[in-house]
């Protein structure tokens, strides 16, 4: 049994990387200022304009209703959520709640004070905008961020997940709680805490669902399924989801608008290259390797930063379990190696395996990984506001694999290890 607990919790590792266990420190870098969900330098070090700072004078009110096909905001790239205005509402369609699930969850949203709507059954009600929020995934601050509604989190599943130096300061005051998650979420501070709104994931195993036991306790619980998307776009415009409980879904669209932008930008960089490096990624886990399929999110990150991804004609998006030795044998070559775990020097790698040694790219120093943001207790910032960025992680994988296409670009969350 504890064999299978194990295995189950490397294959949500690999599908929610914000759930990863704290990581060894590294290097602690905190934002200087609460901003877009990357730290602005004094000087702007990308290739586009970077906001500096979310407006004030954003719509504080619900958008006006219009028709459905005039709707304000639109899905784009996320394949697992849908928004529709309806006539007093919004409703919020999440299409598949967990991997193995049959049937989508609704959420109507009704701005507050007005009465509930006629032809909801089946959807749960949650009055906006939501002043109390519970996150049990770190991935879901930055978007609180950008909003500027941070404020309103009153809790989260373990302090030790949180990279955002205000959610760390807010829970050594005892202003926001720490509640668990999955079986064992502690109902109890929930229950007292009262939130208007607590978000997390499913994966449809007890062993890791928390929504069954709050939904019980009479709580308002919305289940994000972030991390079924594949795309890194479709995975950030998630933070629509989050903004429209707030009636934020304007401001947010604004904003995921100049992500795609750059995106698009830094992707085109790489669209003409007539040689691609080849890239090998991930370590071993207790003699298993979980490579991710040539479908996968990190596969699109890695075709998009313009590399042959050594493993891209694995099928699907999940990860296939390989020996080290049929990794060894195919990627022994590759030019690059990303994403081996929150370590800072190939010492630490080596010693985990001597046969990693024996990868080219070890041997050339061509090791990188998104250890460049971690606080004092192993909170990794790629996994937190790397999830509302991924124009800056596909910028900071270029300017890995090819350092002239953006000489200005300086490393956010990735750095090599020395």
């Amino acid at each position: 049994m504890k064999r299978i607990v194990t295995l189950l919790a490397v294959l949500i590792l690999l599908a929610l990387p914000a759930c990863q266990a704290p990581a060894q420190v590294v290097e602690t870098a905190a934002p200087t200022a609460k901003t877009y969900p990357i730290e602005v330098r004094t000087e702007n070090t990308y290739p586009v304009e970077v906001p500096t700072e979310v407006p004030t004078d954003a719509p504080t009110e619900a958008p006006p209703e219009v028709p459905a096909a005039e709707a304000p905001v639109t899905i784009d790239y996320a394949k697992n959520f849908t928004l529709e205005y309806k006539d007093g509402y919004k409703l919020l369609t999440v299409l598949t709640p967990w991997a193995s699930a049959t049937e989508p969850m609704r959420y109507a949203l009704v701005p507050k004070g007005q009465p509930d709507p006629s032809g909801v059954e089946g959807a749960m009600i949650v009055y906006t905008p939501v002043e109390s929020f519970v996150s049990l995934s770190s991935t879901y601050l930055p978007f609180l961020e950008q909003i500027d509604k941070l404020g309103s989190l009153v809790a989260v599943s373990s302090g030790a997940y949180a990279y955002n130096p205000e959610v760390q300061t807010w829970l050594q005051a005892g202003a926001v709680s720490e509640v668990g998650s999955g079986a064992e979420v502690n109902v109890e501070i929930l229950v007292d805490l009262n939130p208007e709104l607590i978000m997390t994931s499913a994966c449809g195993y007890s062993v890791c669902d928390s929504h069954p036991q709050l939904l019980e306790a009479g709580l308002k619980v919305a289940i994000n399924s972030d991390y079924l998307e594949q795309h890194p776009l479709g995975r950030a415009e998630w933070g629509k989801f989050i903004a429209a409980f707030f009636d934020k879904e304007v401001e947010a669209d604004r904003l995921f608008d100049a992500v795609v932008a750059r995106y698009q930008q830094a992707k085109n960089l790489t669209s003409g290259l007539t040689e691609r490096v080849t890239v090998l990624t991930n370590t071993a886990y207790e003699g298993t390797w979980y490579m991710p399929g040539g479908g996968s999110y990190i596969a699109i990150f890695l075709e998009d930063a313009g590399a042959d991804y050594v493993f891209k004609d694995s099928e699907g998006s999940g990860a296939q379990p390989l020996d080290i030795e049929v990794v060894l044998e195919r990627a022994k070559d590759a030019e690059y190696w990303v994403n081996v775990g929150s370590m800072s020097d190939l010492a630490s790698l080596a010693a985990m395996d001597a046969r990693y040694a024996d990868f080219k790219a070890f041997q050339d120093g061509n090791v990188y990984t998104y250890s460049k943001r971690v606080n004092e207790l192993g909170a990794v910032d790629y996994f937190e506001s790397g999830a509302a960025a991924p124009d800056v992680i596909l910028m900071d994988l270029i300017k890995a694999f090819y350092p002239n296409l953006l000489p200005e670009h300086e490393f956010v969350y990735y750095q090599a290890l020395q």
